[in-house]
This record gives structure tokens, C-alpha cells and sequence, in this order.
């Protein structure tokens, strides 16, 4: 099954440990994850169910294309990383 990892960065703002879930895609990964932990969500995807501005998803070390529906397909074996963008200059 995917691992899902979340930086402490978000683990600062609510108890986010790696999991285990099943999935397909980017976005059956989380939504697995956001059904045990509901309030992750908020501060991954916006209200649209897009990723938000300041975070950014990897699997397996490459940047996630698809930001708007998570359809980017994961194998069983592949590492799903949440963490906040850094931005400005």
C-alpha cells in the first residue's frame, strides 16, 4: 500500500503520522487518510479539493503533476510526501 508522510511542519498544526492506506492515486491515498483524520484536509486541499497554494505533494521524489483533481497514479510501493512550499524571496 502507499505510504503517506506529512513534514513536522504540518504535524505542528495537527497529529499527521505516516500511514499506510490504500489507493490508486494521489487523491485516494489522501482521501484515505482525511477519513480517519478529517481535519488534515483542511490544510492540504482548499475548498475546491485542490492542493493549496503553500503545499506541495510528492510521489517518489518527483513533484505531483496534478494539483487540481490528485490523479496521478501511485503504485503499492510508492511514497506519497506532504509538505509546505516554501515561497517568497
Amino acid at each position: 500500500m502507499p505510504r503517506v508522510t506529512f513534514t513536522p511542519h504540518l504535524q505542528r498544526f495537527i497529529d499527521a503520522p505516516p500511514r499506510e492506506v490504500a489507493g490508486g492515486t494521489v487523491g485516494e491515498a489522501l482521501a484515505a487518510v482525511f477519513a480517519d483524520n478529517p481535519r488534515l484536509r483542511h490544510y492540504v486541499l482548499d475548498e475546491r479539493g485542490a492542493v493549496r497554494q503553500h503545499v506541495t505533494i510528492f510521489v517518489d521524489d518527483a513533484p505531483a503533476r496534478d494539483r487540481a483533481t490528485l490523479s496521478d497514479k501511485v503504485e503499492t510501493d510508492s511514497e506519497i510526501f506532504v509538505l509546505q512550499a516554501l515561497s517568497g524571496g
